[in-house]
Parts: structure tokens; sequence; C-alpha cells
């Protein structure tokens, strides 16, 4: 998924608390084993109960998902292939066995 952050955001992110993302591009992978086109539709809306880290990012709107692709191979493998940086480490990646470190990745300013 890729994302564009408007303006500097501080938001809390579940129990990763307070973090806080520059303005500018992102990118974010995830995996659904089961409902892959649900999950997406989900993370599409603004409304929703917030559960997944990605969610607290998605609802607020100044943050804009402007491309999902979808991938076969893990979304670890994807992850490590996207380059950017970790701003927040762990995001996403509470059950990452790869130590990916974040699934969350900034590539530049908006």
């Amino acid at each position: 998924m890729s994302l564009l952050v408007l303006e500097p955001r501080e938001l809390r992110v579940g129990a990763l608390g307070r973090v806080r993302l520059p303005a500018g591009w992102y990118t974010y992978t995830g995996s659904a084993r089961r409902g892959l086109e649900a999950r997406i539709a989900r993370h599409l809306r603004r409304r929703k109960p917030l559960g997944w880290h990605i969610d607290y990012l998605t609802a607020d709107r100044q943050v804009l998902v402007v491309a999902v692709a979808r991938y076969a191979e893990p979304e670890c493998r994807v992850n490590q292939r996207q380059g950017g940086r970790v701003l927040v480490p762990g995001l996403g990646a509470s059950d990452c066995r790869s130590r990916c470190g974040s699934h969350l990745r900034y590539h530049s300013e908006g």
C-alpha cells in the first residue's frame, strides 16, 4: 500500500503509543491469509474500529492511500525490497519473524 502523508502528523497508534510521521511518501506491507479483498476495503474506510496499526494511519484525513498492490510472495519479502527508512519501529510488524523492524517505510517528503 502506498501512502501520502499530507502534513506532519502525531498519532496515537495502539500499544505503540504516540508516533510522529513527517509529511511524505510511505509504503506499508501487510498480509491477509483469508479475506484479502475485505481487509483492503476495511483499510480504505476512514470510519472503523481501530485494531491494526495501519488503521490508525488510514483513519486520519491527512493520510491518503494512493495505491494498493497485491503480491503472491510473503509480506516480509516484499517489505524488505521497499527500501526507505523505518521511522516507527514495530508498526505493522508485531508478529514479524523476519526482523523487518517495521512494515511501514518512509521514502521522501511530499
